[in-house]
């Protein structure tokens, strides 16, 4: 009878130790994201699964094109490519990127801005100065961040520069569908 209470309690302590590492894991570390939407077609798709590394930016930076989750409200996280970084000045002008005067290719971009080449614009133009804020340079501790799919997409148009706060972590992993699984290098 003793021997069977004390699998009893070794399995009970087995499932409490399971139960913190998963939370410590989920709450610190990674973290499942479902996209709701389409605007950051034709990267990622309405439904795809993803893992949020929430560890990233503890001990670096984002980088230009990391794909993030970040606050957009109380209550809503984004998933947004960043375009910009602090210090930098972010200008679109007939479907090229600028960063600081200097045209930088957007290769995930490049096949959906061909194919409508020929019938319209794929990206509005815009500068860093038409964003609310109005700001001339992306501030320290922000970003400035773009859906992919720039004519359906609530970024940093709307929403102004993002702060590195409001930043949950990157994602680069899609896990589900199955036929979509996939790490994302662009």
């Amino acid at each position: 009878m003793a021997r069977k209470k004390s699998e009893w309690i070794d399995w009970i302590k087995a499932l409490v130790i399971a139960g913190l590492l998963a939370f410590i894991v989920r709450a610190f570390l990674f973290a499942p994201i479902v996209v709701d939407g389409p605007s950051m077609l034709p990267s990622l798709e309405n439904g795809d699964h993803m893992i949020v590394n929430k560890f990233s930016y503890t001990i670096g930076e984002p980088d230009r094109f990391d794909i993030v989750v970040f606050h957009a409200t109380a209550n809503k996280d984004y998933i947004k490519r960043v375009i910009g970084l602090p210090g930098e000045h972010v200008a679109v002008k007939d479907d090229t990127l600028y960063i600081n005067g200097q045209e930088v290719e957007e290769p995930f971009l490049t096949s959906k801005i061909k194919m409508l080449e020929a019938t319209q614009s794929y990206t509005f133009d815009f500068s860093i100065e038409d964003l609310p804020g109005r700001y001339s340079e992306i501030p320290e501790n922000h970003v400035l961040v773009l859906g992919d799919n720039r004519g359906n997409s609530t970024d940093s148009r709307v929403l102004g520069l993002i702060s590195t706060d409001q930043i949950v972590g990157k994602t680069n992993l899609i896990y589900w569908p199955v036929d979509r699984i996939r790490i994302l290098n662009e």
